[in-house]
């Protein structure tokens, strides 16, 4: 393998599926990024990922039957052990290909709550 093949191999984002599952409104208002362009989700995991990493979710929302299948971007990561005893996870940005669908949808069951000042995974 040539130097520049390994390279572009190192800083290749990558890609994976992740499945998540949010049955109650306070768990879907904590893992929600309102602050972040189209919206997103903070996802509770140890696996290694970078900032950029593309990933494709399906997501089951409370009594929702159909997992909604969203792809996005990772642009926060959580360290294990990180300050103030937070979950160590990722921040994944809903890609523009959604529409702004799965961000209304999010929005619809938490109407009332976003300007809570309970405490979420990421603010």
């Amino acid at each position: 393998m040539s130097t520049s093949a390994e390279q572009k191999a190192q800083t290749a984002p990558r890609q994976g599926i992740l499945s998540l599952t949010i049955k109650d409104k306070y768990a879907l208002y904590a893992a929600y990024m309102p602050f972040v362009k189209n919206g997103g989700l903070f996802i509770p995991t140890n696996k290694p990922y970078q900032l950029g990493d593309e990933v494709f979710m399906l997501i089951n929302l409370m009594e929702e039957k159909d997992k909604l299948p969203v792809a996005g971007k990772i642009i926060w990561i959580t360290p294990k052990g990180a300050e103030g005893n937070r979950a160590a996870g990722i921040g994944v940005q809903f890609s523009d290909q959604d529409g702004g669908t799965t961000r209304a949808k999010i929005e619809t069951y938490l109407a009332g709550m976003l300007d809570s000042d309970r405490s979420t995974h990421t603010m």
